[in-house]
């Protein structure tokens, strides 16, 4: 090689070598790239064909906790974890999110099938897909298996009450938004479990659940239950259905051991020692409860189905422990229940189904009166029909006196 080309080639690698020196200190000197909501694929046999996505938040320790969100019909993984405010817990309290996603390929509303035989056993369909994407966290992550929670918005809400019965060997606890009970559907139509509800006793709804893990003997899962008094696509009775199955379950009295009103109408009862807790949030329709803001109380963004009222997100994360018990639980100051005074006569009010619900004494839904708090079916939703309802406790009535 003639001289002039040698130098050269030595001047070239020199200003190589300075490039690349630069492009190394400027790497270092930019932040590590942010943590995001990531598709998962592999992690199971998948029976169900649903999507995995998780989310990692910078700086996850060994032993971390994990809560699965189950999106409602219509939407997707990357809108409830955007908009339901998990992830501004999940970054400041250290916890793995996992978030699976229904398609419209296996319904086309995209809701998860609650309701089908096939996906709601234990080792079947869509449940089983859910359980393995646990599984894989729990083992590629490295969570903590005593430390996986549970949450999800109507169809997710009424599938989290199937991994809940289901799988309760899983899940340490978990929130059913807007949901259902487990196995209203079948054999009851999806539309009489939405729009009517079905009563059952807290009996039979328990042994639906004690059915669903046969021979099972271990700890049960606690349940945290939302719903808007004005849901009109899954009307309030579930609520207190829901309230019914599980703390026969959890074989504590279906009448509270305190109540607590907390912020946008939104009322507490809490049953047993914390084992479930029932909010039902006056004049609400049908969504996740969000509260935009920067107050370390508030979450989530307002847009369909997510509803500017409380942060649910917040109290469900307290319910769960995942604060490490750093923040006291809202039930500290809770009233006990009920506060009607022995001595005091109780409020009993007789009028119209119409003045009632104007009164906020009760709600109309599907062209029928319920009663706050009790949701008992007062009969058509009129001027015409007329109840008494008496007063037990902060927004809570009861039909007569």
């Amino acid at each position: 090689m003639p001289r002039s080309s040698s130098l050269r080639t030595r001047l070239a690698g020199a200003a190589a070598a300075v490039v690349l020196a630069a492009a190394a200190a400027l790497a270092a000197a930019l932040p590590a790239q942010a943590a995001t909501l990531t598709q998962v694929t592999g992690f199971g046999s998948n029976p169900g064909n649903l999507s995995m996505y998780a989310y990692r938040p910078d700086g996850l320790p060994a032993n971390a906790p994990a809560v699965v969100l189950l999106h409602g019909c219509t939407q997707n993984a990357a809108g409830y974890f955007t908009n339901s405010g998990w992830q501004k817990y999940a970054d400041l309290w250290k916890f793995a999110l996992i978030v699976p996603q229904q398609s419209s390929a296996n319904q086309s509303l995209s809701c998860f099938n609650w309701f089908t035989e096939g996906d709601i056993n234990r080792g079947q369909g869509e449940a089983l897909s859910i359980r393995q994407m646990v599984d894989y966290a729990k083992s590629t992550y490295g969570l903590d298996g005593s430390r996986i929670y549970i949450s999800g918005l109507s169809a997710g809400g009424a599938m989290t009450s199937v991994m809940l019965a289901t799988y309760p060997d899983v899940f340490a606890a978990g929130s059913v938004i807007a949901g259902l009970p487990y196995r209203c559907s079948p054999p009851a139509s999806t539309s009489t479990c939405q729009y009517s509800g079905v009563d059952k006793s807290p009996a039979a709804w328990g042994d639906l659940v004690r059915a669903a893990y046969s021979g099972y003997t271990g700890r049960r899962p606690r349940v945290s239950i939302w719903h808007g008094t004005s849901d009109t696509t899954v009307v309030p009775m579930n609520a207190t259905e829901s309230r019914d199955q599980w703390t026969n379950v959890l074989g504590v009295s279906q009448t509270p051991t305190s109540t607590a009103a907390l912020p946008a109408g939104t009322s507490l009862e809490v049953y047993g020692n914390d084992a479930v807790r029932l909010y039902r949030v006056a004049g609400m329709g049908h969504g996740t409860p969000v509260d935009p803001g920067s107050a370390a109380d508030q979450c989530g963004t307002a847009t369909s189905y997510f509803l500017d009222t409380i942060c649910s997100t917040y109290r469900d994360a307290l319910f769960f422990g995942l604060d490490g018990g750093v923040t006291p639980s809202p039930t500290a100051t809770a009233t006990p229940s009920p506060t009607v005074s022995p001595t005091t006569a109780p409020v009993c009010v007789t009028a119209s189904n119409y003045a009632h619900v104007t009164a906020g004494r009760a709600y109309q839904s599907g062209g029928y009166a319920y009663a706050l708090g009790s949701n008992q079916n007062m009969g058509l939703y009129n001027t015409f029909y007329t109840s008494t309802l008496k007063q037990t406790g902060p927004n809570y009535w009861v039909i007569g006196c």
